[in-house]
């Protein structure tokens, strides 16, 4: 099945890259501003449609300390995946107020696909469990967790959030049932889906790459998206994909704010296989 891809303007210049940036960002701001009526009409606030913790669940054997983000939203409001699709907005995290941190790592539940007027979104819905790994500076002592989190909640109508939100996580603390269910609930590696084969061709564009990727891979239930993630501050396009029988492929323009051909290391991305109720995740993608 094939899926359209936003067209691109080619020569593409950095101006004109921002322009598109900002018109991608529009979609989704447009309905957090004319929300601002509505939303004063009904009286709503942010409490009222999303409530947010850190779970400050354990520490492992080797230091590692495993806590959560935890986000309640009111019934048929979403909020959005690390790559929210064509008209969300993705969480942003500042972990800098925090203290004897040395890295913090997010390991992000199975998404589901949405549609916003036409435009495909990526998101959660209802009670969501970001599990947060957290590598302390000084495995002696205790971890002052603090995030800043700035994420988009939407419904019929959409609203900025801002979370202040700390914890001090535990030594050796107690595992936490809804912690351990959302590490179960993670993408599923390559070997666990079956994909046999993956191979990635990159082919220079005039402003950017167009990276092909390859793969056997047994199809999930519905329509499939793939959503590609280089390392480097990109724009990508939606993907268009075809499949016969177990080989899929999906093509998608990478475009730099420079607008012209980079160095993209096919070790470094990172492509997740989306449809109806699974995720598939894979980091590297071979050229050949």
């Amino acid at each position: 099945m094939a899926r359209s891809r936003r067209k691109v303007i080619s020569p593409w210049h950095a101006a004109a890259y921002f322009q598109v940036m900002l018109r991608m960002t529009a979609l989704c701001l447009l309905p957090l501003m004319s929300a601002a009526p509505a939303l004063q009409a009904q009286g709503l606030r942010q409490e009222d449609v999303l409530r947010a913790e850190l779970r400050p669940g354990w520490r492992e054997a080797d230091g590692r300390q495993i806590a959560a983000l935890h986000l309640q939203l009111a019934p048929h409001w979403k909020t959005y995946w690390r790559s929210p699709g064509d008209a969300g907005l993705p969480p942003d995290f500042d972990w800098s107020g925090s203290s004897n941190v040395a890295a913090v790592k997010l390991h992000w539940p199975q998404p589901r696909l949405f549609d916003f007027q036409g435009m495909q979104t990526i998101g959660y819905t209802e009670d969501v469990v970001i599990p947060v790994e957290v590598t302390p500076a000084d495995l002696s002592r205790a971890v002052d967790l603090h995030a800043l989190v700035a994420l988009g909640v939407c419904n019929d109508v959409c609203m900025p959030a801002e979370l202040r939100l700390e914890a001090d996580l535990p030594m050796p603390g107690a595992p936490d049932p809804l912690i351990r269910a959302a590490l179960a609930d993670q993408p599923l590696t390559a070997e666990a889906a079956g994909l046999r084969a993956l191979r990635c061709e990159v082919a220079p564009i005039s402003d950017g790459l167009r990276v092909t990727a390859r793969m056997e891979l047994p199809p999930g239930q519905g329509a499939e998206t793939v959503v590609m993630e280089p390392e480097h501050r990109v724009w990508v396009s939606d993907a268009i994909i075809a499949r016969e029988g177990d080989r899929l492929t999906a093509t998608a323009d990478l475009v730099p704010p420079k607008g012209q051909p980079f160095d993209l290391r096919p070790e470094t991305l990172r492509l997740t296989v989306l449809s109806e109720g699974r995720a598939v995740e894979v980091t590297g993608c071979p050229e050949g």
